[in-house]
């Protein structure tokens, strides 16, 4: 291990010292009650509620998915990925947060399974075991795909195998949410959604200089067929193995500019649906202490969206420039904001950038596990099979289904050649699927009733599935992203059962109206 390796590890290990100690801090607090541990006595201020929700959605593809998409392909599909992505951020915020904020308040919902359950009064919990069912299985993968993100990011800096890195990462993750639960999530979120913008600025900047300036930026660009359009796709001429060519000079080799029509451009706005259906979010939408603060709470988030996801588009772009043929394969360029932040900066402030990766991970991973953690122990222990659990048998289950789901998420991470791109397009279409309609109707239509909600859930998350697997490989109108047809046939399912079966009781009604008025 060289010197300026070292000091990146030092940098690195002293960022998690204090995402440690912030855990050690809230472990009390967080430990006194299922409530506290989950869903933080509803007690998040703005900033945090803001701050805290972007950084636990967007993930460690937002330093390297995405960026890597950029950089192997050019500014569409990384575009209008973002822009769907920014736009449905500020439409959550603007549509669902504060009559979630109330609903959940009239409901005495604490996870989302819970409000779905609770606002159709179940006696038998179909919905909640379904919905607890489907966030255990794509939080699985949601969780393998941070996993990736730091086998990836330790096995690049540090030249270790990339599975003992993997699994290093993911048990640092696990002893992290063990300690603090939703309050120490949301706080070292906070903080880490700070260092994520920063390093993505910084590199923005930095790589931009480094790569010659803006102009030669936009000229290698615009000398890549379909690079630099929103309307065209860049093709990489790879060999057999996926790897790609370069000529005599080696430079390297692209295709003929693909078309990016409508239907892709329809499919990868879509990625703005997911939103209404990510727990991560949504929880934060439930825990934040006011509803008057929402406001204020919704320009936080749309801000630090938009400008993060642009300075990550725009770091593949520029990596392609400063680095044309450093990475050849579709995975290994998730690795080009890593690998600019190693060359351009001194190792000790390196390592403080590279904590943005590590942020990054962290956020979204503790969130997924936690998610998942209370869907088991809370929903479907003590819903279902303990009704009499107390708190302590409830948290004691919670810690163990913590450690079932991050041993899944490592074995779906143990493929180096992963791309942690597609791992979370596939989970965040599940969620968006499978809840973002139900959410929608739930808040906004007094006739759903209990049998559309199952139907719906049902039909959005197996059409992921479906989708995915089964029609997606077909090609044509079937290569469209899973969640679009997915989330329509979903508010179909909804809309057609509840109409064709009986409406809902007048406590449900009533209950509905309520929660139109009452300030919380």
């Amino acid at each position: 291990m060289t010197g300026s390796t070292v000091q990146i590890l030092i940098a690195m290990c002293a960022y998690m010292a204090v995402v440690i100690g912030i855990g050690i801090f809230f472990a009390k607090r967080a430990n006194k009650n299922s409530e506290n541990y989950f869903l933080g006595g509803r007690s998040l201020g703005p900033w945090v509620a803001a701050m805290s929700a972007e950084a636990s959605d967007m993930s460690g593809w937002l330093l390297m998915g995405l960026p890597g998409v950029a950089y192997w392909c050019g500014i569409a599909d990384a575009g209008w990925t973002a822009i769907g992505l920014a736009v449905g951020t500020y439409v959550n915020w603007l549509v669902v947060a504060k009559p979630l904020r109330r609903y959940s308040q009239v409901t005495n919902a604490i996870t989302i399974p819970d409000f779905f359950s609770n606002r159709f009064k179940e006696n038998k919990k179909v919905i909640m075991t379904i919905s607890s069912v489907f966030i255990l299985v794509f939080f699985a993968v949601y969780a393998g795909s941070c996993f990736v993100t730091c086998g990836k990011l330790f096995s690049q800096l540090f030249g270790a195998d990339y599975r003992l890195m993997m699994v290093v990462g993911a048990l640092f993750v696990l002893l992290y949410t063990f300690l603090g639960g939703f309050l120490a999530e949301s706080a070292s979120d906070f903080m880490q959604a700070i260092v994520m913008i920063f390093a993505l600025v910084t590199v923005l900047i930095v790589g931009t200089s480094a790569a010659g300036g803006f102009s030669v930026v936009a000229e290698n660009a615009r000398n890549i067929p379909g690079f630099a359009t929103f309307f065209g796709i860049a093709q990489p001429t790879v060999d057999a193995a996926g790897v790609q060519m370069v000529d005599a000079a080696g430079s390297p080799l692209f295709g003929e500019a693909g078309e990016y029509g409508f239907l892709k451009i329809i499919s990868t706005l879509s990625w703005g649906l997911g939103y209404f259906g990510v727990p991560q979010v949504l929880l934060r939408f439930m825990a934040i202490r006011s509803s008057r603060e929402i406001k204020k709470s919704r320009r936080i988030a749309t801000v630090w969206c938009v400008i993060s996801l642009t300075a990550a588009v725009m770091i593949g772009v520029i990596g392609r420039a400063y680095l044309p043929t450093t990475f050849q394969t579709a995975s290994s360029a998730e690795n080009i904001f890593v690998e600019m932040a190693s060359l351009l900066f001194h190792p000790l402030f390196a390592g403080i950038v590279m904590a943005g990766v590590l942020a990054a991970t962290i956020s979204s991973s503790d969130s997924y596990l936690l998610i998942a953690a209370s869907a088991f122990s809370k929903n479907i222990f003590q819903g279902i099979l303990k009704k009499n659990a107390t708190d302590k048998q409830v948290m004691r289950v919670s810690r163990i289904t913590l450690i079932v789901v991050a041993v899944i998420g490592m074995i779906i991470a143990l493929d180096e050649d992963s791309v942690i791109f597609t791992l979370v397009s596939f989970a965040w279409a599940g969620f968006g699927a499978t809840f973002g309609p139900l959410m929608l109707f739930s808040l906004f239509w007094k006739r759903i009733n209990r049998a559309g909600a199952i139907a719906g859930m049902l039909t959005g998350g197996i059409s992921v599935f479906v989708w995915k697997l089964v029609l997606n490989p077909l090609g044509g109108v079937f290569a469209i992203y899973e969640l679009f047809p997915a989330f329509i046939l979903s508010c179909i399912a909804i809309v057609a059962v509840s109409l064709l079966t009986r409406k809902p009781s007048d406590e449900i009604q009533q209950e509905f109206e309520e929660a139109k008025t009452i300030e919380c």
